[in-house]
């Protein structure tokens, strides 16, 4: 009888989706033995510092790749867009499971859209991406950082000191948490974070027994998606604290990448879509970011 351990995140949503996964490889493989072990990472010990200001990437993932190395975990499952566009040498993301839906969600008590918010409505969120995306529909918006689970996130918002917050569709319905406040954005409204909504199961790559275990989960499609969007943030030199969004979708093997750059106010936003292969994913992504780059993305993102 087989045992695999498993490194997760200590929060509530990093456990759920872990035994999400441990519950699909149980059933894929009878027998087969699961036991997650919370890790605490430098993004969770800094819940009360904005994103922007803690600056490292990888923050969520470090401690994880790290007990990998050491032994001490038998692979990692780690949200995708957390993860750095460089893998630590000796790692690999093995697998890539079904994606969840990738889209953003404004959450307010009356349940309101964004055109039905009032003006001067209080936003709470962590995402620069967000706020420069949303800021070009509704510049009249105040916008004020939110960090923290995300229960404590819907409790700020049910005490009123928000009267809107912004999270990840796939978080909620993971979760089941919030969706009667719940409503999404769609992508041509506001583009969701390069790899949103999907998860990466992270190995040693000298560990072949657990990448047998992990293949009955991977998922093609949503590993072709992510690995476009991931080269496009990757090329544009960008990462999860400045105002780039990509969405890659799927049909057949071909795939359509809408990308866009934005200014931190949302007063430019430089906006591209490209289809090609799936099989050339990561090149679609590299071109979209260079066609970007030509138009002065790099600019924008520095700003």
């Amino acid at each position: 009888m087989q045992k695999i351990l498993i490194g997760t995140r200590a929060s509530l949503l990093a456990r759920t989706q872990t035994e999400w996964v441990a519950q699909q490889l149980r059933s894929m493989h009878p027998g087969l033995i699961t036991e997650l072990v919370p890790i605490h990472t430098t993004g969770d010990e800094r819940r009360s510092t904005p994103l922007a200001q803690v600056g490292a990437k990888g923050m969520f993932v470090k401690e994880i790749e790290e007990a990998l190395l050491q032994g001490r975990i038998d692979m990692g499952v780690h949200s995708m867009k957390d993860m750095p566009a460089q893998m630590p040498p000796g790692l690999e993301i093995a697998c890539v499971p079904v994606r969840e839906d990738p889209r953003d969600a404004l959450l307010t008590l009356k349940k309101l859209t964004l055109q039905q918010l009032p003006q001067g409505a209080r936003m709470g969120t962590s995402s620069p991406r967000r706020k420069a995306l949303l800021s070009a529909l509704r510049p009249d918006l105040c916008w004020n950082d939110l960090r923290g689970n995300l229960d404590t996130r819907l409790q700020r918002l049910q005490e009123g000191r928000f009267d809107a917050i912004l999270l990840a569709s796939a978080g909620l319905n993971r979760l089941k948490l919030g969706l009667e406040f719940a409503c999404a954005i769609e992508p041509e409204v506001c583009l969701p974070a390069p790899a949103q909504g999907a998860l990466a199961l992270e190995i040693c790559s000298a560990n072949q027994q657990v990448r047998a275990i992990l293949m009955p989960l991977h998922h093609m499609e949503t590993a072709w998606e992510t690995d476009a969007e991931r080269a496009f943030l990757a090329a544009l030199g960008a990462g999860c604290t400045v105002p780039a969004a990509a969405l890659a979708r799927c049909t057949g093997t071909e795939l359509r990448l809408q990308c866009a750059a934005a200014s931190p106010d949302g007063n430019r936003i430089l906006k591209i879509e490209l289809s090609a292969s799936a099989h050339q994913a990561a090149a679609l992504g590299k071109q979209a970011a260079e066609r970007l780059l030509e138009q002065g993305a790099a600019a924008l993102l520095e700003g």
